[in-house]
């Protein structure tokens, strides 16, 4: 889903995350998008454990990858990733999980951008993987 906003909101998110498939089957869902910030929540589901039974690298990745996106679509709307990368920290055990994105650095051409995922056990937060990225706005001429 394109949108036409100058910058994303929390409500035009909802609707991204409403209309993307992949969302709908991770459950995930964003929770704050405003200011160079945002948030997603996804909760365990087995389905997306690797061979140990910790949260698969790839959905780790995934909330890093969004939260950076997202936290980027705040300040400059429609946006696509560029790269990221990601640095694993701990296993991904846990209730739920939470990706929190931040702008570092928004330019017209490329915005750069971190991200930290943590587990929930308990209500107690658990640092697994922290991620730099740079994102760069649709609307590029």
């Amino acid at each position: 889903m394109k949108f036409d906003s100058p910058v994303a909101t929390l409500k035009i998110m909802k609707q991204v995350v409403a209309a993307s498939p992949f969302n709908g089957l991770t459950k995930s869902d964003v929770t704050v998008c405003k200011d160079g910030f945002a948030e997603i929540t996804m909760p365990f589901d087995k389905r997306f454990q690797q061979h140990h039974g910790f949260l698969h690298g790839g959905l780790v990745g995934f909330l890093a990858d969004t939260a950076m996106s997202w936290a980027a679509a705040s300040v400059a709307g429609d946006v696509l990733t560029a790269e990221y990368r990601v640095h694993l920290l701990a296993p991904g055990t846990g209730e739920r999980f939470v990706g929190r994105g931040h702008v570092i650095k928004a330019g017209r051409r490329q915005i750069v951008t971190r991200a930290d995922v943590l587990a929930i056990v308990d209500r107690q937060e658990k640092l697994i993987a922290t991620a730099t990225g740079t994102v760069m706005p649709v609307n590029i001429k």
